[in-house]
């Protein structure tokens, strides 16, 4: 499940049986869901111009382009993850890895049932056990070669669409904010050894990135001096805890590296010093509607700006593929610097 700038999410990577490819497991939100939720009956889409503007067509992406983990793969020496719902994921294909990642998704059930249908964090868990247990074992001549392929695996919206929407959910009056974090994280814990239970390894936790400064938090807080940083502070509650627990589960779980990927101080300092990392535009959305363009998300067929590689942000809550790729370099790459206690790039080495 991966966090970022405006959710959460998790790689689980593994090592192919026969050869030294490598097969990831993605799991999350709209950050990573590369179509997903164009099999289920959802409102929360991207399958439509001008989403993948420049990736060449929709694909389901919430971006002009790639993704986290398409920037990660490719750094990885690794094909693009397909979704685990699109009809080709079958059979031999599913061995060099799936995306089970879907926008509105959050730790919690009950996340983004604004949205309608999604694929919460405990659905795509149960979505990875019906491969592992279902899918896998005809694919391998023996439960110890499954085991094998297993072991060497590598491995928000809980606020943004849940805890920061009082008028739709209840849980901005049951928890404050320290109490949500420990909510979120207790739940979050549970799934992850679910995770190593069901085989997985060695996964990779990315922290909530800078909520407050997404151009829907701007809009809706009509903001005038700089980010909301009373919605930064509740990513900060998570990612404290975040860390504390990726070094609890490393000593607790024998067998297990935790990698914990940190993307809030980056991308802050992406929002303060824009120019720095070559960006023009820090708090507007390059499709949207309204002040900062995060009124109203991006519409289809709507006009964008005409170069996406000046703005951090694509729409009201997605950052652009540029920003995508300095993320994924900051960590998946020989030489990354965002990750502990090793990078992404090593951990697939060993």
């Amino acid at each position: 499940m991966l966090l970022h700038p405006a959710g959460l999410f998790l790689v689980v990577i593994a090592r192919a049986q026969q050869d030294s490819a490598h097969a990831p497991a993605i799991f999350g939100d709209s950050l990573v869901d590369v179509g997903n939720n164009n099999y289920i009956p959802s409102t929360a889409l991207a399958n439509y111009t001008p989403y993948g503007i420049d990736f060449g067509f929709p694909t389901g992406r919430f971006c002009n382009g790639f993704t986290v983990v398409d920037y990660g793969a490719r750094l990885l020496g690794l094909p693009l993850i397909p979704p685990c719902l699109s009809p080709t994921s079958k059979g031999a294909n599913i061995t060099k890895g799936l995306n089970y990642a879907s926008k509105a998704a959050g730790i919690l059930d009950e996340t983004g049932k604004n949205y309608g249908a999604r694929i919460s964090m405990n659905e795509q868990i149960r979505l990875f056990e019906n491969t592992v247990k279902e899918d896998l074992p005809p694919l391998f001549e023996s439960p110890k070669a499954l085991h094998s392929y297993l072991e060497k695996s590598i491995g928000s919206n809980d606020y943004i669409n849940n805890y920061l929407m009082p008028h739709i959910y209840t849980s901005s009056r049951i928890y404050n904010a320290e109490a949500s974090a420990d909510h979120l994280i207790r739940n979050f814990s549970q799934q992850l050894i679910k995770l190593y239970n069901l085989g997985a390894r060695k996964m990779v936790l990315t922290e909530i990135g800078t909520l407050g400064c997404i151009p829907n938090q701007l809009s809706m807080a009509n903001a005038d001096n700089g980010c909301v940083e009373r919605v930064n502070n509740l990513g900060i509650l998570f990612n404290d805890r975040l860390a504390q627990l990726t070094k609890t589960l490393n000593s607790t779980l024998p067998g297990s590296f935790f990698v914990y990927q940190s993307v809030y101080q980056t991308f802050y300092d992406m929002v303060i010093h824009p120019s720095n990392y070559g960006f023009f535009v820090a708090n507007a959305a390059c499709c949207g509607n309204g002040r900062y363009g995060g009124e109203v998300t991006c519409l289809p067929s709507q006009i964008p700006c005409s170069d996406r590689s000046q703005y951090l942000f694509w729409d009201a809550f997605h950052p652009t593929q540029a920003v995508n790729d300095i993320i994924a370099n900051r960590c998946y790459s020989q030489n990354a610097t965002d990750c502990s206690p090793i990078s992404i790039y090593q951990l697939a080495q060993i």
